[in-house]
């Protein structure tokens, strides 16, 4: 019997990384002798990151001294030191952060100039987070980054001595989490102001695949293990039904039996998988 086999509407780029990736070839295809720099990786994909370097477009961790060109800010966004620092090389700057992310870093600022005590709900080490992290406390030191409660239990004393918490969320981050973190804060703050800055697109993705995931033996979740949005598709849907997460569909080899096995397949991706890489995983599922 052949398989059932459906995409998710909302898989694969979101508006932010759609944005980034056009722009950034856009910019080498009109500046042709120009050199491009986009400081660490523009999106979460080495197949983007690869087809960029094949254009001509250089990721680095950090810019060359002896030349000059233009200097792209990622869609996770950066360090006010890491515009500055572009500024005193003489590189031409041209910002992608997204601009959902460009709201929590305001939100971000705002509390801490109002005094609160800055709780940022994400992964420390994620480059998104650290931009946040890095532009409010351009503006204070009160603030603190916790991917969940039990970090964040680390920080009661802190919390219960300055009274005012403050919240902002990785615009990636799971509901429930950011759900769990103010539950918490309200037995041990006395004044709570949250900014729920989960992204819409990360929402309504999340909402869509749970859906699908009802009414499917096994869900494919296609992305880059590095992406957050993708991981935690990922780990909302293994809960859900039976879920693999895979780069490319090179892997689904690995899952042959739970392939074979399964009637109906439910297919999502991360924000930023490009379209090839989820049509190759479709034609492959296809085969089966």
């Amino acid at each position: 019997m052949k398989k059932n086999i459906k995409l998710a509407k909302l898989a694969g780029f979101c508006y932010g990384v759609k944005r980034a990736v056009e722009t950034t070839k856009k910019l080498k295809k009109e500046n042709p002798d120009k050199e491009i720099f986009v400081l660490g990786e523009l999106i979460h994909n080495s197949h983007v990151i690869n087809e960029l370097s094949s254009l001509g477009i250089h990721t680095v961790d950090e810019l060359p001294c002896n030349q000059t060109g233009v200097c792209i800010i990622r869609s996770h966004g950066a360090a006010p030191e890491v515009f500055d620092n572009a500024k005193q090389k003489g590189y031409e700057i041209v910002d992608l952060t997204c601009p959902d992310v460009k709201k929590v870093q305001q939100k971000a600022i705002q509390l801490v100039q109002e005094g609160f005590l800055l709780i940022i709900v994400g992964k420390p080490e994620h480059p998104e987070v650290c931009a946040i992290k890095a532009n409010a406390q351009s503006h204070g030191d009160n603030v603190v980054v916790a991917p969940d409660v039990e970090t964040l239990k680390n920080f009661e004393e802190e919390i219960k001595k300055h009274k005012r918490a403050g919240v902002v969320v990785q615009t990636t981050q799971r509901i429930e989490n950011l759900q769990s973190i103010v539950n918490y804060l309200l037995t041990v703050a006395k004044e709570i102001k949250i900014f729920n800055t989960i992204c819409a697109s990360t929402s309504m993705r999340q909402a869509e695949a749970k859906n699908l995931a009802k009414e499917s033996d096994l869900m494919v979740v296609v992305g880059s293990k590095k992406s957050a949005n993708t991981t935690h598709l990922a780990e909302i849907l293994s809960g859900i039904t039976s879920t693999v997460h895979i780069e490319t569909d090179d892997e689904l080899q690995n899952f042959d039996e739970l392939i074979k096995n399964a009637q109906n397949i439910g297919v999502t991706a991360g924000a930023s998988t490009p379209d090839a890489i989820i049509e190759n995983v479709i034609n492959k599922l296809n085969n089966y």
